[in-house]
């Protein structure tokens, strides 16, 4: 679910801030080939879920990858779960008694029609300097990187002394029972770095970047449903009870409500640091916010721009409507479903229950959808984790601005805060804003983004798992 993370880390950056050089990025020929040649076998496997689901497919090239490079098989488990599977692949560390290191991404994909795109979702195509395919952004390109990055630590011959399991879920992109499954079994872990979500922003004219975020906190999803009845009757005889206007009036009043606004260290951290490089009215509301999240001048100006609305509290809206039964009939029921993302430290029945306060009327029926979500708090702001992915990055992009974030979206990483488990996102992928296209048409990555992500993880997974 890469793109709601991302969508919320694009924050405008000036075009006008020093923008951060090169490293000199070390070539790993080997790799760099075979994280290109894995993403693109796995973006022609359709994981979608449904019928003909590949996704047991794509586990079984990651495991005869993982084998070729040096894994003992008995060490990679692939499980069936409904019409899909996850996957586990372990390598051992010198040390038994340390907790292990979890590296995370999905394996499944949001559904493509080759009617719609340019070129056919399912056929990986290298044009133009950009892989093409569904996957290639969300996040198949991702989990390959991590599969190529590991097995040339092998061929270094490094030995981690935490152990190392690549953990790979099935159904992220719908019901996320998988990654359930997966927490539920690796809740002894030490951290998880989950690839799936974060990562930076290039300049648009420079193409150079801008900054990079990691995520460390995720809001979470929500569904309420609404209903207003009433008995209804002759359209030509119409009475002051009014179904549809009684809705009406019940979404006003939470339209015109606002929760109280929250801070903890994760978005302190992205308001401040941000706030530094926004430029403008925005930039000072950030960092204002996070000095005194009661700052009601802040609050207006964050509450008014779309990017950062979301950041400073939990947020509802409605998103549907449904009432009537006839065109000449007065309505007997109307329903309206209510979409809540709730800041870490709320439940969702608190929330629930704040919602009919605000309503205040006993004619409406609240009710809690089912969402294959779990409410968790952020992860703590560790400072082993922040410094080993700040190096990672610059050693690569020096000086690059590296920002802890809160996104909106739920991941898997849910299901293991719910044990716990500190859990972090932390793609090494930079790209431009207008080269989004996950879940969308045409979806593409660039290809200079492999070889400065191999350097990454060739950085980053031996600091967390030594």
């Amino acid at each position: 679910m890469r793109n709601v993370l991302i969508a919320l880390a694009l924050l405008p950056v000036s075009a006008a801030l020093p923008l951060a050089a090169h490293a000199e990025i070390v070539q790993h020929s080997q790799a760099e080939t075979q994280a290109l040649d894995l993403a693109k076998k796995a973006i022609s496997l359709r994981s979608v879920a449904g019928p003909s689901n590949k996704t047991k497919d794509v586990a079984q090239l990651f495991k005869e990858t993982l084998v070729d490079g040096g894994f003992s098989e008995k060490d990679i488990t692939i499980t069936p779960l409904d019409d899909t599977v996850y996957m586990t692949a372990t390598w051992p560390g010198t040390d038994t008694a340390l907790k292990p290191l979890v590296i995370l991404g999905h394996m499944d994909v949001v559904e493509a029609k080759p009617s719609d795109w340019t070129r056919d979702p399912f056929t990986p195509v290298v044009e133009n300097g950009y892989l093409f395919g569904r996957g290639a952004t969300d996040m198949k390109l991702d989990d390959a990187l991590i599969i190529a990055s590991v097995l040339e630590l092998k061929r270094q011959g490094y030995k981690p002394r935490r152990s190392i399991i690549l953990a790979f879920s099935g159904d992220e992109e719908t019901a996320m029972k998988t990654g359930e499954a997966l927490a539920e079994k690796l809740q002894n872990a030490e951290l998880v770095l989950n690839v799936d979500g974060t990562g930076g922003v290039l300049n648009e004219e420079s193409n150079k970047p801008d900054y990079f975020m990691w995520g460390g906190a995720e809001k979470t999803y929500a569904d309420y449903t609404l209903t207003v009845t009433n008995p209804g009757g002759h359209s030509s005889e119409p009475r002051p009870e009014n179904a549809i206007y009684h809705m009406a009036s019940v979404l006003i009043k939470l339209k015109n409500y606002h929760f109280k606004p929250d801070l903890n260290d994760i978005t302190r951290a992205y308001f401040q640091q941000a706030g530094a490089l926004k430029k403008g009215t925005v930039g000072q509301a950030m960092q204002s916010f996070a000095k005194n999240p009661a700052d009601q001048a802040a609050i207006k100006v964050l509450s008014a721009n779309y990017t950062t609305v979301g950041l400073i509290g939990t947020t509802c809206v409605a998103t549907m409507i449904n009432g009537g039964h006839a065109l000449n009939a007065l309505p007997q029921k109307v329903s309206a479903n209510i979409n809540c993302r709730i800041f870490p430290g709320h439940s969702k029945e608190e929330i629930g229950a704040e919602l009919q306060h605000v309503i205040a009327d006993p004619g409406v029926k609240l009710e809690i959808q089912e969402a294959g979500s779990v409410a968790t708090p952020a992860s703590p702001m560790r400072k082993d984790f922040s410094e080993a992915v700040v190096k990672a990055i610059h050693s690569v992009y020096p000086n690059l601005p590296v920002i802890p974030a809160m996104f909106a979206g739920a991941t898997d990483n849910m299901w293991f805060r719910a044990h716990n488990v500190p859990s972090y996102t932390g793609s090494p992928i930079i790209m431009k804003t207008s080269d989004l296209f996950m879940h969308g048409l045409n979806e593409r990555t660039p290809l200079s983004a492999i070889a400065p992500s191999i350097n990454y993880f060739l950085s980053l997974i031996p600091d967390l798992s030594h």
